[in-house]
Formats: C-alpha cells, structure tokens, sequence
C-alpha cells in the first residue's frame, strides 16, 4: 500500500495541461523538462505552494478542518528535536529516505493538535477556544481520531525536513509514503515515536556514449522526394492542369495510364484452409475514384493488375503487402482483391501555354510565370521540410547516444501531455460531446496510452532532457528581449482562442523551446550533415 503525496488525480492533471502544451510548443519540440543548475522545473507540490501535501492522508472520521489546520509553514518550522534520515538510491532515479522521527517532535505534534482542536471544538459547558481538560477533550473527539490526526501532523511537518537531502532534485508530484498508515499509528501509539519511509524521484543524470559524442555529430537527413523542390513543382503544375480537363466516358477500350476509374475493391487474406480466409476492410472500397497517374499512392503492383480491365468487367489478382507497408499488421501479408470497374473515363486537356496562365495561378500572364511562382513556393515549402527533417535526426541521434534511467513520474507526466495534446486535436477534429471526452480522458483511457506509447514517450524524454543537458554544459543562451517577445505572442494566441492560461508556465514553455532552438542551431554548426532523397 502506498500512500500518495500529491492530491492531483490522472484526469484533472491532464485537462489542466490541455490549453498549455498545444498552442505553444511547435511540432519539432515536444515539451521539455528543463534542469538548470539545481532548479528543476519539477518541485514538490507542497514546497511549491500548489496542492495540499497530505491531503490524500485525511482520515475520513476526522473532519477536514482540523488535519488541514494542523499544517505549518516548512521554512519557518523548527522541531524541537532533530529527525534522523537515511538515503539509499533504487533503480529508475528513485531515492529511498527512512526517516526515524523522536518522541520529542511526536509529543509537540500532539500538543499542536490538541490545541487546535480546543480552538475549534464546541464542546458542552466550555467556552470555545478556552482551556478543555485533556481527558473530556480525548473522550469528546475520541482518542483514535486524535492519533490520527497527530500522525498527519507529525507526517506533515517531517517530510519537508527529511527532503532536504534531495532539494533541488526531486520531482513535483512523485513523493509516496510507502509504509503503511496502520503501522504508523500503531508504531505512535505503542512507542510515541515513528518510523516511516518516503520513495521520491530525483532529476536523472543523462549519460553521454561516448562522452561529448554530441560535439561531432554525423548525420544523414532522408528527404521525401515529393517535398524536393524541382519535383513538387512538376507535381503542381500538372495537378493545377489536370483540375482543367474535362472527364469524358471511355467506351470502346480498357483501362489505360491516364485514365481515371470509379471502382468497386474487396480483398481478403489468402490461405490454403479456406476456414481462415479474412477480409481486409482497410482494403476495400466502393465507388473509389481511382487516377492511374497515383500509381505510387497505392500497393505495389495494383495499378499493373488492372490496365485494360473494361466498364463493368471484374478483375481477381493475387498481390502481397510490402514489409515497409504504413499499416503494420499488413506488412507481409498475401491478399487476393476483387476489383469491378463501374466506370471508365479519359481526360481531355487544354494545351499547357499562355493561353491559361491566368486559369492555372491567378495574377498570372504566362506559363513561365506560372512556373517561377510555384517554384518559388516549392523551394519555400522544401526549406522549412529540410530543416524539419534536420531536426528530427539530430535528435533521434542524441536520443540513441544517452544512457538515462528515467523515473516513472517524468514518464507518466510526458506521456500525459501528448495525450492532452491529442485529445486537443481530436476535439477540434471531431467536435467531442462531454461523454466522449470524459471517457477519453479517463484514467484508464490515459494508462492505455501510456502503454501503447511507451517507447515514443521514452524517446521524447531522451530527446528533451539532452537537448536540456548541452544547453547547460555549453553555456549557451539567447536575450530576454526573445524570451519576452514569444511569451507575449504566446498569451496574444491563448486569448485569440479563448483559452485559459498560465503565464508563469507559458514563460518556462517559451524558455524550454528557445533553450531547444539554440542547441539545435549549434549542433547544426558542429556536425556533419548529408542530404539524401528518398
């Protein structure tokens, strides 16, 4: 049984991070848990001023007031004894603290509760807040219940002394209190003291193999052929020709390259037992409108399969998914597709000149125009995709060359701010009712895709907290004059989309993301970079 510090439940942590991560953060720099020094940007919730410290340890029998009441500031509070504690590190950067607390602090917790009960019991025949003999108060309030909440009392004022060991490196919301409460409150009871032990995670240590191996990078960054400039171009043009032609009806031959077809597509798995044969939805279609010059966009060989099928004809075809196929569970896979022509028709295409230079681009006088202006958009389009791709191989190269054990609480926490993410995008998409998003966001959804993510999200955090790691070990910085003018672009497009926002979080968001930028442009001017087309 572990008891849990932190009184954010799955759910509410995620929806209050739903407005925070999606508007802000660019597609290439997911968000990123900085370390500086020995400020990380995950503190305990209670050191932090945020939620409530032990609430999770109120026993119902005593009303809340008096366990909440019982709290003291931590940085003021004194014990009048000290607390003996004992660090031992555990795998997944946890820490183990055994903290040994003495019959001198267990009695001052006690007179504080019994204290503040007198304060706020309204017992019969005494004056509220006036002196209450010990004895009629431990029979009024009942003497388990004053254990208990003596127990909170001591639990709250020793932890924030017993973390000082691991100050600065603990991480928000990941302090359990692993003995249990019933061992607790028969170890006060029976001795007046009490033993407990707190598990914490601590901000990991991102290993280099080999060490400084980031300083010499060589990369090799695939590019799609359909972004390279030249060949979107081609693309363009031909696609902006095509939406001119007219469709006429094919009658008096088969399919030919050009063509375009309305087919009907079944497909089924093959299989010398016929009892195992499957259909393959994803496969299939009806009244597909199909373009022979889209060969590239479908299976290997589909194309080939049905040249010269006929209006109202049907084909059979044996063909196998490849093992590179975007669906994984097809790779591989040998199908036999069942495809019927509905209908058959051919292009007839208006000369490419001049002469419809202002049909193809707008403002447009002639083909050469044309052809310069989607050029230059192309190679616009074909820089931002090149430095997209740059990107992401840097970093999925620093991710294979850091060795980090990370501590379960950084997971989940990730793991939730893409599913906020998602959720975000599918409730644009989709438009969710209340139901669906509930179920969506519950903490079994959550803990599915955590599952399911698992290396993804592990991968993130190697990518971010190494980034993180040169910033700091490289000195590098940017101006404050940046840092202001994005956070201000940043809260101006929350209050465009009407949307709640955290300004202290937005700054340490905008700040992780120019950190990011700035060691990808110097990792840029350190490595060796080839381009290939893929």
């Amino acid at each position: 049984m572990e008891l849990c510090i932190s009184s954010t439940a799955p759910h509410r942590s995620l929806h209050s991070s739903l407005s925070r991560d999606s508007l802000s953060l660019p597609s290439c720099s997911s968000v990123r848990f900085r370390q500086t020094g020995l400020n990380f940007q995950h503190k305990l919730s209670f050191l932090s001023g945020h939620a409530h410290p032990l609430e999770p340890l109120v026993s119902p029998s005593i009303p809340r007031r008096f366990a909440a009441s019982v709290a003291v500031g931590t940085e003021s509070d004194r014990l009048p004894a000290d607390i003996k504690v004992s660090e031992v590190e555990e795998p997944n950067s946890r820490v183990r603290l055994s903290v040994e607390v003495p019959p001198a602090v267990c009695e001052d917790c006690y007179r504080r509760v019994m204290k503040e009960l007198t304060k706020q019991s309204k017992i019969p025949g005494f004056r509220p807040g006036k002196h209450v003999p010990e004895s009629i108060l431990l029979s009024y309030v009942g003497k388990k219940n004053v254990q208990k909440a003596t127990v909170e009392s001591i639990l709250e004022r020793t932890i924030p002394h017993a973390m000082s060991s691991v100050s600065g490196r603990a991480l928000k919301d990941s302090v359990r209190i692993v003995t249990k409460y019933s061992d607790m409150e028969q170890a006060y009871s029976s001795q007046s003291s009490l033993r407990y032990d707190v598990i914490v995670d601590v901000a990991p240590e991102v290993k280099w193999v080999p060490e400084d191996g980031y300083k010499n990078l060589k990369i090799v960054v695939e590019i799609d052929r359909d972004i390279d400039a030249q060949e979107a171009c081609k693309e363009e043009l031909k696609r902006r020709h095509k939406s001119l032609g007219a469709l006429r009806i094919v009658t008096d031959r088969g399919l030919q390259m050009g063509d375009v077809a309305v087919l009907d597509i079944s497909a089924t798995t093959i299989d010398q037992d016929e009892s195992n044969v499957q259909r393959i939805p994803s496969a299939e279609s009806k009244g597909y409108q199909f373009d022979t010059e889209d060969g590239d966009k479908v299976l290997p060989g589909f194309v080939d399969s049905i040249i010269g099928i006929r209006q109202g004809e049907t084909k059979a075809f044996p063909l196998a998914f490849p093992e590179s196929w975007r669906q994984e569970d097809l790779r591989g896979v040998n199908a036999l597709f069942t495809v019927e022509c509905k209908e058959l028709f051919y292009r007839e295409l208006p000369e490419l000149d001049d002469s419809i230079a202002e049909k193809l681009l707008p403002g447009c006088t002639t083909l050469k125009e044309v052809e310069e202006s989607l050029s230059a958009k192309c190679r616009e389009v074909e820089e931002t995709a090149r430095e997209q791709a740059t990107d992401n191989a840097i970093l999925d190269q620093l991710r294979k060359m850091v060795e980090i054990d990370i501590p379960r609480s950084l997971f989940e926490e990730q793991g939730r701010q893409l599913y906020g993410a998602q959720l975000l995008q599918m409730q644009a998409s989709m438009k969710l009712n209340e139901q669906q998003l509930a179920s969506l966001s519950s903490p079994k959804a959550v803990n599915e895709y955590l599952e399911s993510q698992k290396e993804n999200i592990i991968s993130i955090i190697k990518q971010n907290l190494a980034v993180g790691d040169i910033f700091k070990r490289e000195n590098l910085q940017f101006s404050s004059e940046e840092l202001v003018k994005e956070v201000r672009s940043s809260i101006e497009e929350f209050k465009r989309h009407k949307q709640d926002y955290d300004e202290d979080r937005i700054q340490e968001q905008v700040q992780e993301i120019l950190e990011g930028a700035k060691v990808l442009e110097w990792l840029k001017e350190q490595a060796e970079i080839q381009y290939v087309t893929r």
